[in-house]
């Protein structure tokens, strides 16, 4: 009996997803926990995996709105258990004929008259068919489709030739526009600018980023101040004490450790930039719940840092790495986003040497970390060469006065500039 594959529960509130993309085609052979397709939520992305070994049966296309608890396709469960010397094979790629070795090249009468076999593709760099499935990942399959791109004009330089998701980005970058068939058209005379053009609809997850930056903009009485931070000290305990802190803790030490604990200290001090403005009034947590944006494919993410307060700088990077992680397998829960208090968010890692961050609504601050970049300051009334980053704290006026939010960012400083104070607390 067929296993109905549905479109899982992700949240209360939640009632609709996007099925974004299926990892596996209509009649494939699955294996039971292997991934088969992506769905996306205004909030979140997930990855839904098969419950049985199996023949694939899929009723729903890609990027199709679907309800929750929906049936999108099916798993007729497999007859028999698969050979332990080679795995189970679908039985239409028994029927194809093998692949031609590059030791045997074709004769001239079938390259002419031979058709391609379904799902091939031939790499410039090679010239060997390889099948898709084995030559692309669905990202890359993926990116290839929107951008209307053709294969063989693209350069392999993975294994055998086969071509990644970087070759096709290189692929791009390398032609104007970025859309280099169509260009090439384009100059012909065959095509026009409107060919040029592309629309998509937007994901639940994009909408929701809107949404939510436009009711931070016209919602709150939204303020930033700046400061700048001497990372001298901060990159030497780091650099001293990295090796030793990876064997002990089986993680890297991070800068964002320093900032979060920095951050911990100075919501303790000025506790208004914790709060939240429920209606005329104003709630006071007395925890710190610091979410970490994160950037994926799919748009910006805040998981969260629940009780930072209790946290050290290794459970704070052990944290961070797990969450990526499940970013990036997208099995990132709804409850891994909420509850949070504050927000740090780390502009400096894409190269941004300044910028003012728009507030994580309802919460009232969020701090913007920037690159390291080494700058002439005056130390002891000498000029002299410094790793300086700039960092904004954008807030919420109505709740936090200008002395407050200036006095957090001090704080921050000061306790990243000595990292020995956010041991002592002092």
């Amino acid at each position: 009996m067929a296993i109905e594959i549905k479109i899982p529960s992700v949240g209360e509130s939640v009632q609709e997803a996007l099925l974004a993309e299926w990892f596996k085609q209509d009649g494939d052979v699955v294996q039971k926990d292997e991934p088969l397709f992506v769905i996306e939520t205004d909030k979140v992305t997930l990855e839904v995996v098969a419950e049985a070994d199996g023949m694939l049966t899929i009723t729903t296309a890609a990027d199709t709105p679907v309800a929750i608890g929906a049936v999108v396709g099916s798993i007729e469960p497999s007859k028999a258990e698969p050979s332990k010397d080679r795995p189970a094979q679908p039985k239409e790629k028994t029927k194809k004929p093998p692949l031609k070795s590059a030791a045997s090249p074709a004769s001239d009468s079938e390259k002419t008259s031979k058709p391609p076999i379904d799902g091939e593709l031939l790499s410039p760099t090679t010239h060997k068919a390889v099948q898709i499935k084995d030559a692309l990942a669905p990202s890359v399959r993926r990116l290839i489709a929107e951008k209307n791109l053709d294969v063989s004009r693209i350069k392999g330089t993975g294994p055998k030739g086969r071509i990644n998701k970087g070759d096709v980005l290189l692929h791009l970058e390398q032609a104007p526009a970025g859309i280099p068939e169509k260009v090439d058209a384009l100059k012909e005379g065959s095509v026009s600018t409107e060919d040029l053009k592309e629309r998509k609809p937007m994901t639940p997850i994009r909408k929701r980023i809107a949404q939510r930056l436009l009711e931070a903009k016209q919602n709150t009485a939204m303020l930033t101040t700046i400061n700048e931070i001497d990372m001298g000290n901060c990159m030497d305990i780091r650099t001293r004490y990295k090796e030793t802190f990876k064997k002990r803790h089986n993680v890297s030490l991070g800068f964002m450790s320093f900032f979060v604990s920095a951050a911990v200290q100075a919501l303790k001090e000025i506790p208004e930039i914790n709060a939240f403005l429920d209606g005329d009034t104003i709630v006071y947590h007395h925890y710190q719940h610091i979410g970490v944006a994160v950037g994926s494919e799919r748009g910006l993410v805040v998981p969260v840092l629940r009780h930072a307060e209790k946290m050290n700088f290794a459970q704070i990077e052990h944290k961070i790495v797990e969450y990526v992680t499940k970013i990036k397998e997208n099995r990132l829960e709804l409850a891994d986003l909420e509850g949070g208090t504050f927000t740090i968010s780390n502009g400096g890692i894409y190269g941004s040497l300044l910028s003012t961050p728009i507030l994580n609504t309802p919460q009232s601050g969020i701090l913007g970390m920037h690159k390291i970049e080494k700058r002439p300051v005056v130390v002891d009334d000498q000029i002299v060469i410094r790793p300086m980053m700039y960092v904004a704290l954008s807030y919420d006026h109505r709740i936090v006065d200008g002395k407050g939010a200036v006095t957090f960012l001090k704080r921050v400083k000061e306790y990243i500039e000595n990292p020995e104070r956010i041991l002592l607390e002092v």
